[in-house]
């Protein structure tokens, strides 16, 4: 064997290991949003829906309305190749509104809904391994339950659920499960007035807060907390400039809630709010958003230390987009409005090691939109793997030409070539089947040809010798 093989051969599996080993390898071309298994992996109607990880296996966990099924709940995981289901499909008693997903801290999956097969109430169930069982008594709450929003405590690890209570005129009320039974947090229809879009979250110290739309204030967006004794306001009552709804509230670095929301005030785009212990104040520009922002889902990933949210976005035909605080700004985390189609009921989430994931029912079908997931990913990650292409490239290694096969139809496909040091060499509309590259120019070594089409991207490396 010549040492001009030799070198081949070992400069071919050098960037493997040179990427995996360098976490400053970034680029615009280095990560990319795609599919997590199947785009539109239930198959049918999926509304509702709920993303998280399981904290033990760091598996993602979907939870929706299945509109086959009789709109009952079912839960799917991916499993690393396939999305397969946990327990049964349907398995709620009845129709399940307003789907809220989160793990115990051992694991356990638990969902909260609006429960039509039981009154219209508050209903959880975990699942134990075989089967969906009912945490405490179905339909707990004293009346029907809006916006049931289920999270676990980190001070004594129970589940608590918020929701718009109907039997005390739409105010809100907070319950937990002691073990044996739901019970109150402070007083029921804690809330001055009608709320709406509620969000739950705990500080660090296990306090609980609501974030709600809230009537008794002109329909503006408030925050309160359970002091131990009584419910009292973050700040001022109604503290956005006009109404807000599709509230998401999350925890920063300094432990201080931070609320996304609709923003009335601001043509209904999206506006994040974080309390800096005296006030509420913006966090960068109000209405960020190129357009209308909906079903907004904030998120503080724990790994980079950002606040992400994740909306629908009318500036980007209704498609979703991921946007992150960085400094006094907020900047997109891939390309804006990066879902095929139009998303709705968006849920983000982050991955153990920190990658945003996002949930949604894809219009893709709009008279039945399925569950699909994506994920932010390295563009890099699994380009050793053995998988089917839909695209061939040959010679390679090659000297002086590449050729470059489409096995499918062609809709907007880009080429880049680029080099271990992240520099787009060579760069190509592909507009033919078979398409001709010359690479004579390029130093011998190893390189990256990137293919993005409007769903799709590939990464295959390639020898120049």
């Amino acid at each position: 064997m010549t040492m001009k093989k030799l070198f081949c051969i070992f400069i071919f599996f050098l960037p493997i290991f040179g990427f995996a080993q360098q976490p400053w390898y970034k680029s615009s071309l280095d990560y990319i949003w795609k599919y997590v298994g199947i785009e539109g992996f239930s198959g049918g109607e999926a509304i509702f829906t709920s993303l998280a990880f399981n904290p033990i296996s760091g598996e993602p966990y979907v939870g929706y309305s299945d509109y086959g099924y009789s709109s009952g709940a079912t839960v799917m995981k991916f499993d690393g190749n396939n999305w397969v289901n946990v327990g049964n499909k349907g398995f709620s008693a009845g129709r399940a509104d307003n789907i809220s997903l989160a793990f115990s801290t051992s694991g356990q999956p638990y969902i909260a809904f609006q429960d039509w097969g039981n009154g219209i109430g508050a209903t959880v169930m975990k699942f134990d391994g075989n089967n969906w069982i009912n945490v405490g008594n179905p339909d707990f709450s004293y009346g029907a339950a809006n916006y049931p929003c289920l999270t676990f405590s980190p001070s004594d690890g129970q589940p608590y659920v918020a929701y718009s209570d109907v039997s005390n005129y739409y105010k809100t009320t907070l319950m937990k499960f002691d073990g044996n039974n739901w019970v109150n947090v402070g007083n029921v229809g804690f809330s001055p007035g009608f709320a709406s879009s509620i969000s739950l979250a705990f500080n660090t110290s296990g306090q609980p807060y609501v974030a709600f739309s809230d009537s008794a204030n002109s329909n503006k967006a408030s925050v309160m907390k359970f002091d131990g004794n009584n419910w009292v306001y973050v700040g001022i009552a109604g503290f956005t400039a006009r109404e807000a709804y599709s509230i998401s509230m999350a925890f920063d670095t300094s432990g201080e809630p931070c609320v996304a929301f609709t923003d009335y005030g601001n043509n209904r785009k999206e506006t994040v709010m974080n309390f800096d212990g005296f006030s509420w104040v913006n966090m960068g520009q109000a209405g960020f958003s190129a357009g209308e922002a909906y079903g907004c889902s904030l998120a503080f990933n724990p790994t980079d230390g950002h606040l992400y949210v994740a909306y629908s976005d009318d500036g980007n035909l209704g498609k979703a987009t991921i946007m992150k605080f960085i400094g006094n700004n907020w900047v997109n985390v891939g390309e804006p409005g990066f879902t095929p189609t139009i998303a709705i009921y968006t849920s983000l989430a982050f991955s153990l090691t920190g990658e945003p994931y996002i949930a949604f029912s894809d219009m893709v079908n709009f008279s039945l939109p399925p569950a699909t997931v994506m994920k932010y990913d390295s563009i890099y990650a699994g380009i050793n793997e053995s998988r089917d292409l839909w695209f061939s490239l040959y010679p390679n290694p090659a000297t002086d030409k590449i050729t470059v096969e489409i096995s499918e139809q062609i809709e907007d496909t880009k080429l880049a070539i680029v080099n271990i040091e992240e520099q787009q060499l060579i760069t190509r509309q592909i507009t033919e089947p078979k398409t001709q590259l010359d690479i004579s120019s390029l130093p011998r070594g190893v390189y990256f040809v990137w293919l993005n089409s409007d769903k799709k991207v590939e990464v295959v490396k390639i020898i120049k010798e």
